[in-house]
């Protein structure tokens, strides 16, 4: 499915900065993200590909710079000529457009599948409970797991758990997606579970979605383009079949050359 231009990116990076301590992690990052598009971020560990989705999460706090999120000031704005923080209430309006899926499942073990799907959408989003159990029910179907709705997380594979947590982002009904490398908490076997669960998602909804992966075949398949990173700043943006095929910048070629 094409990404669909409507003119406002979703998510704008305007020379954000994130230092930790006298580290520079993300130095002067300008980038962004139109509807519907895929866009994936690869690179060495280290490299702040991970940061950049803590950011739009609001789990880390920029150093300097602006993230918009269609086009509204996000956690910061201008105002007087001056950067200030934006009001919690704000943030949070915003932040609810937005899902994450991390490495690690953060699953309730003392909930079912099914109570830790509805949890948010009936307390943030203000869901009936009977509207949020039928809609978490379809989107267990949708990630193969339709007879797990009574099971606790605990009793399911790794892979099952990972796949709870893509249910549990995406009943949160997000505009945009964050993907944390979600397949490298798990064993090699059950990674192809969840890829196909993405990929279905990719193809059948215009979710924006920001990836960080090592999965280089699925990056390839699902992006519409592709991100490299080397010390805080991107080396090389292209589509997927240009940078797997025929990178321009030597880093790009070294790290392809050593990851595929």
């Amino acid at each position: 499915m094409p990404a669909t231009d409507t003119g406002t990116p979703v998510i704008t990076f305007d020379d954000v900065v994130k230092r930790f301590g006298r580290t520079t992690v993300l130095d002067g990052l300008n980038f962004q993200v139109d509807k519907g598009e895929r866009v994936t971020l690869i690179g060495p560990s280290g490299s702040g590909k991970t940061t950049i989705l803590r950011l739009v999460m609001t789990l880390e706090d920029l150093t300097d710079g602006y993230i918009y999120i269609d086009g509204e000031p996000f956690t910061y704005e201008q105002r007087n000529g001056r950067r200030v923080r934006r009001k919690p209430k704000d943030v949070a309006r915003i932040a609810q457009r937005i899902g994450m899926v991390f490495q690690q499942f953060n699953l309730f073990p003392n909930m079912t599948v099914i109570e830790n799907i509805v949890e948010a959408p009936i307390h943030v989003l203000g869901q009936s409970k009977e509207e949020a159990v039928t809609r978490g029910t379809e989107l267990l179907d949708l990630v193969g797991l339709a007879d797990k709705a009574d099971e606790h997380p605990t009793r399911l594979s790794g892979g099952q758990q990972q796949r709870v947590a893509i249910a549990r982002a995406l009943a949160m009904d997000p505009e945009i997606l964050l993907l944390d490398e979600v397949t490298s908490a798990l064993d090699p076997e059950l990674v192809g579970d969840v890829l196909n669960v993405l990929r279905n998602i990719a193809q059948t909804t215009d979710i924006t979605m920001l990836i960080v992966t090592h999965e280089m075949q699925f990056a390839q398949e699902v992006s519409h383009r592709v991100l490299m990173f080397d010390q805080g700043r991107i080396i090389e943006d292209a589509p997927p079949d240009v940078m797997f095929s025929s990178p321009q910048e030597q880093r790009t070629k070294d790290f392809l050359k050593a990851v595929l």
